[in-house]
């Protein structure tokens, strides 16, 4: 491999006491990859190690042949090899973007498994579970890519489900669905690595609003209903959102609508996977989230606020969906800004 100066000069700094050796993270860049996708995980990396001045982390650009790779923006992205072995300990990222179907072939699909069987850790970026799944990384395993390709590889490969989430973390496999997804899920590892506070900062470098939780959705649920172009779910989404603070009952939402209860869960069970019961207790837990971080509410002022019954209604439902009760969410909130 080249040899890369992994520590650039930057003016913030972390100290972080770690002498041990630098993670190795591969990249296979396949033609026509996702260029936002594939910088979104690269650049937490650089900025890992540029605060703490340390060889945290190295990375390396593979291609098939050693020759340059065009993304789908039509940039070209120059790599540090070809394919070749890697070392066992080191993880392989498969950096993927428009027509997955057609940027493998089975001398990229054979490297893949050998670089597993000698112990590689796996990953994809963007569409590179389809790579993934030829390959034969993905059964049994939890795993995800972008939505907008879901339907297709449903398709090609119907024992695979993949989530709808943004990231998928499996024991030693790692997907994204692509885009900002990659940032949320490199932090993740870099907080598993290396703590929560250096996970922290570069999320404040990286200027992104960290997601806390690999099973946020990539898309939210209106944007599924606007997709659907189905009006009844629209307007019954609608609904939902003026009517946080004093919830509706869902029969008087599905008269509201013109259509009966039971059409309206079909909807909502068709579209976007849950129940209109879960979808309003959604709503109003995201809305309590938003005012603990943004207001100084308290938590019975908040519970009030979104429609629960008391603050002990409010936490139950909050620490379901975030981990954590409202009141060490905002206290653990607090300190990351101190």
């Amino acid at each position: 491999m080249n040899q890369k100066n992994f520590i650039p000069k930057g003016a913030a700094s972390f100290r972080i006491d770690y002498d041990g050796p630098a993670k190795e993270m591969n990249f296979l860049l396949l033609p026509k990859l996702t260029m936002l996708a594939f910088s979104a995980a690269i650049e937490p990396l650089r900025i890992a190690n540029q605060v703490t001045n340390k060889e945290l982390y190295k990375w390396y650009l593979l291609t098939e042949d050693g020759d340059p790779v065009l993304c789908s923006n039509g940039i070209q992205i120059t790599p540090d090899s070809a394919l070749k072995n890697l070392p066992r300990s080191s993880r392989l990222f498969v950096c993927s973007g428009i027509e997955p179907t057609e940027s493998t072939n089975p001398k990229i699909l054979s490297w893949i498994s050998r670089q597993k069987a000698f112990g590689c850790k796996l990953g994809g970026i963007c569409t590179g579970a389809f790579a993934l799944a030829k390959s034969g990384a993905l059964t049994g395993k939890r795993f995800t890519l972008h939505w907008e390709n879901h339907p297709a590889f449903v398709e090609h490969f119907d024992s695979l489900t993949p989530s709808a989430n943004l990231y998928e973390i499996d024991e030693d496999l790692m997907t994204c669905g692509g885009g900002n997804a990659a940032i949320d899920m490199m932090l993740d590892m870099i907080e598993s690595d290396f703590g929560k506070d250096l996970a922290v900062i570069v999320s404040d470098m990286c200027i992104h609003f960290r997601s806390n939780n690999a099973k946020t959705l990539q898309k939210s649920a209106y944007s599924v209903a606007l997709g659907s172009r189905n009006q009844y779910l629209i307007n019954a989404m609608q609904i939902m959102h003026e009517n946080l603070e004093d919830p509706l009952d869902i029969s008087e939402i599905a008269d509201t609508v013109r259509i009966s209860r039971r059409q309206l869960e079909r909807l909502f069970q068709k579209y976007v996977e849950v129940s209109p019961v879960q979808f309003y207790i959604e709503l109003r837990v995201a809305r309590a989230y938003a005012l603990l971080s943004e207001t100084e509410m308290s938590v019975a002022e908040i519970a009030a606020a979104t429609g629960f019954g008391s603050a002990t209604q409010l936490t139950a439902r909050f620490k379901k969906r975030y981990g954590a009760a409202p009141t060490s969410f905002r206290r653990g909130w607090t300190e990351k800004r101190k």
